[in-house]
């Protein structure tokens, strides 16, 4: 009984070391699958990962193992396929770290957790063109997608109201974060959000009381952004275009030659520019351009509805360059202005 005994304590004991081992095996290994980093860098502490709207399961795979940023790719599918990745992972900007183990991972892309980019408007936005290559630089809408709506007048109009000049008064400057797969439709309405916190009650009385409407007042405010950025300039300049108006006379704008003759690098505007034909020549056509020549910043909108009241209808840079103005109410007071600004650009050899 006792040799009985003893082989069975044996026997058993080899059982229990056999089960221990597996265990300790299999531990290793659910440590290595789930816990341990399963992700190659190549040194750097993290790579933005992009996965397109539409993406199969399987194009998932193809592309973070084109990247090369999977070092097993059985454990990794192994999780994938116990944690229903196939089923769940949604598209995104993701941003992936070296230190991070097959379940972080999977968890990033299953539960969306995507990096936002920051997308920023502000005043050297001029053309529909710039707006569309900025767009489409940051989010996953495709260029030609937008290129369609820009070049739409019924879809802009239905949308927004605006037309093909105008849509660019709906791009409000400031730092957004958005959702790398933020569609065009959302990123639509999170403008015309922006728009409508923009034009409370308090602007939309002002604008009334002008005559103009929100769009006018947006197309005027570009004006006096391109004019100037001191708020006290500003606020002067928007009195002089306005008092212009009033009497009929054109606006006789520089910044509106400038972007009809589309160069913006132009610092001196010469008389050939105002015969140029465009729409925006406001040296030849009354009133205010069509669309704005630029995204004015909020500073400025408030100019032209706080505009200072005066009796000036010109104005010139002055010589020292320094962001001022000279304002006259005479014509022959605003040729010498004009001419000893001319003269000092001459001087430092400004030519255009």
């Amino acid at each position: 009984m006792a040799k009985k005994s003893s082989l069975g304590s044996k026997v058993f004991k080899a059982v229990l070391i056999i089960v221990l081992l597996a265990g300790v095996v299999g531990g290793y290994w659910a440590y290595n699958t789930i816990f341990k980093s399963n992700i190659y860098l190549d040194g750097k502490k993290s790579k933005l990962l992009y996965i397109k709207t539409g993406s199969t399961y399987e194009d998932l795979l193809e592309e973070m193992y084109e990247e090369n940023l999977i070092v097993n790719h059985a454990s990794f599918e192994w999780l994938a396929n116990r944690m229903d990745l196939k089923n769940k992972f949604k598209p995104g900007r993701y941003r992936v770290l070296a230190k991070m183990s097959n379940r972080e991972l999977i968890n990033l892309l299953k539960y969306g957790k995507q990096e936002k980019v920051k997308l920023n408007f502000n005043s050297s936005d001029r053309t529909n063109g710039q707006l569309i290559e900025k767009i489409s630089e940051k989010l996953e809408i495709e260029k030609e997608e937008l290129e369609e709506f820009f070049d739409d007048e019924t879809q802009i109009n239905d949308k927004t109201g605006l037309n093909k000049e105008t849509i660019r008064t709906l791009f409000m400057t400031g730092t957004y974060e958005l959702e790398w797969t933020t569609h065009l439709d959302d990123f639509i309405k999170l403008m015309q959000a922006e728009y409508k916190e923009l034009w409370n009650a308090d602007r939309k009385a002002k604008a009334q009381k002008l005559g103009l409407t929100q769009s006018e007042v947006m197309v005027l405010a570009s004006i006096v952004q391109c004019e100037s950025g001191i708020k006290t300039e500003q606020t002067k300049i928007a009195g002089v275009y306005l008092n212009r108006i009033k009497k009929g006379m054109p606006l006789q704008a520089d910044p509106t030659l400038i972007y009809a003759v589309g160069d913006f690098t132009i610092q001196r505007v010469r008389n050939g520019d105002k015969d140029i034909d465009s729409p925006y020549n406001t040296y030849v056509n009354k009133g205010l351009p069509p669309g704005p020549i630029c995204l004015p910043y909020t500073q400025a909108i408030d100019a032209v509805l706080n505009s200072t009241r005066h009796n000036y209808l010109y104005f010139c840079a002055k010589p020292d360059l320094s962001g001022y103005s000279n304002f006259s109410a005479n014509y022959d007071e605003h040729l010498k202005f004009a001419a000893a600004y001319q003269k000092e650009m001459d001087r430092r050899g400004i030519k255009r």
